[in-house]
């Protein structure tokens, strides 16, 4: 049975609300604020009705109080009796609170089992929509979603392809902010010359081209949250104005003078290491201890291994329901995926996964199915000397250096597609005829069998 605390210096008030109240519910009295902290700790009560005129600290004072020391017990402020309204409209008011005492009391059991959900997914590996029962990523998730409900900066570290942004999204959706915008910019992808523009606005007539007024991402941002990614790759000009405006809460639009109040919160990202930044006087040190006051750090995917098989169904039900049909993954492809080391992290698990659901033949996904890098364990890469090949990009003649990477380039594409040459055809926008031709120009074969299959 759910206890109600009833708190109210009018006696006959406690009384009225008690008859109408004890039939479905236990009740507690307390007739004064200080009484009623002690009822709060010794009943546990479910629901609080609580009369707005109290002696000695009065009814809102007592509320702020419950809100930051209590906050997860509702409270319902009521008014006592009016003895002059007749006895029905008396019973109606009765059947009122009864009714909205009823609807306080479902809603915070809807909370609390959600708020249950909730930690018992993140206990078991799952934090929105990011997954992983590894310690390490129970860790990560643990640490976001104590600090989700706070005001607090967040600084997330992680190799690209990591999820940062996916965690910085499910920390705004579990806090009070969730209602409120989230805009989210990559700092990285901003030129330096449109990066302050970007981020906190500008005045018409601020520099050619600026017809009319522009407000930025902080602006845009106000009430909610601003996602600061790859933010070591900020200069430093920019840093020392994002530093500011860290410390007063306000910004400047370009070409303006006037100081606009922001509200927001800011969760920042990067990969790289900002102490050997800071080092290398690359990353002010100020606005690194601004940002990091709580750090949160996504480990690479070859790091949680464990978590490849259950990342790996959970992408191939997305997928599948998606593009409309379902494959699984041979015990064998499986293996081929555990024993790579997905430098390109969750993100190059997805896209492999979406592409091998694409070109697989039936129900069942092969090795054959999986991208080459994945099968014979390193991605096929154009930086000089890397697999101890530069696909033409150590040559001087242009002529051959372009010869040697359309070789290393259908090569590739061959395989994925298990050298079938309609298929390859299709997927790099050749003709069929074409791709022959080519391939008969370059001299590609299957290595040990004759040329390559024409369906």
């Amino acid at each position: 049975m759910k206890t109600i605390l009833i708190v109210d210096d009018e006696p006959a008030a406690r009384y009225g609300v008690r008859r109408a109240l004890e039939a479905k519910y236990r009740i507690a009295e307390s007739d004064s604020a200080e009484a009623a902290r002690e009822a709060l700790a010794r009943e546990q009560p479910d629901l609080v009705l609580l009369d707005v005129v109290l002696p000695g600290q009065d009814g809102l004072s007592f509320l702020r109080w419950m809100r930051e020391q209590r906050s997860e017990v509702p409270v319902l402020m009521v008014s006592a009796l009016d003895t002059a309204k007749t006895a029905v409209e008396a019973l109606q008011e009765l059947d009122e609170l009864r009714q909205r005492v009823a609807n306080l009391l479902k809603l915070a059991t809807l909370e609390k089992e959600n708020d249950a959900l909730r930690r018992r997914l993140t206990t078991e590996g799952q934090f929105g929509p990011m997954i992983g029962r590894s310690a390490e990523m129970r860790r990560a998730f643990e640490m976001a979603d104590r600090v989700a409900p706070t005001d607090s900066t967040v600084l997330i570290l992680g190799e690209s392809g990591t999820g940062k942004d996916l965690l910085s999204q499910e920390i705004h959706a579990r806090s009070p902010r969730a209602g409120k915008p989230y805009v989210a910019v990559n700092c990285a992808a901003l030129p330096e010359t449109l990066i302050e523009s970007e981020l906190f606005g500008y005045e018409r007539g601020a520099f050619t081209g600026a017809a009319q007024q522009k407000k930025g991402k902080f602006e845009l941002a106000s009430g909610g949250t601003i996602f600061l990614d790859e933010i070591g790759d900020m200069n430093p000009v920019t840093q020392a104005k994002v530093l500011r405006v860290l410390e007063n809460r306000t910004i400047e639009r370009l070409g303006g003078t006037q100081a606009i109040p922001v509200d927001v919160r800011v969760i920042s990202a990067t990969h790289r290491n900002l102490a050997a930044e800071i080092r290398n006087g690359k990353f002010r040190e100020d606005l690194f201890y601004r940002l990091r006051v709580v750090a949160i750090e996504l480990p690479p995917l070859r790091a949680h291994k464990g978590d490849l098989a259950l990342l790996a169904e959970t992408f191939l039900q997305m997928h599948g329901t998606r593009l409309g049909r379902t494959a699984r993954l041979k015990r064998e492809a499986l293996a081929a995926i555990e024993k790579h080391d997905w430098p390109g992290n969750v993100r190059e698990l997805k896209n492999a996964l979406e592409r091998s659901l694409v070109l697989c033949r039936g129900e069942e996904i092969g090795v054959e199915d999986l991208p080459a890098e994945v099968v014979h364990g390193g991605a096929i890469s154009l930086k000089r000397g890397s697999n101890d090949q530069d696909h033409g990009m150590g040559e001087r003649d242009f002529r051959e250096a372009k010869r040697k990477f359309e070789v290393a380039y259908l090569t590739k594409q061959l395989a994925e597609h298990r050298w079938n040459v309609s298929r390859t055809a299709a997927t790099i926008g050749l003709h069929r005829q074409s791709l022959q031709e080519k391939l008969r120009e370059l001299g590609i074969r299957r290595p040990g069998r004759e040329p390559p299959e024409e369906e």
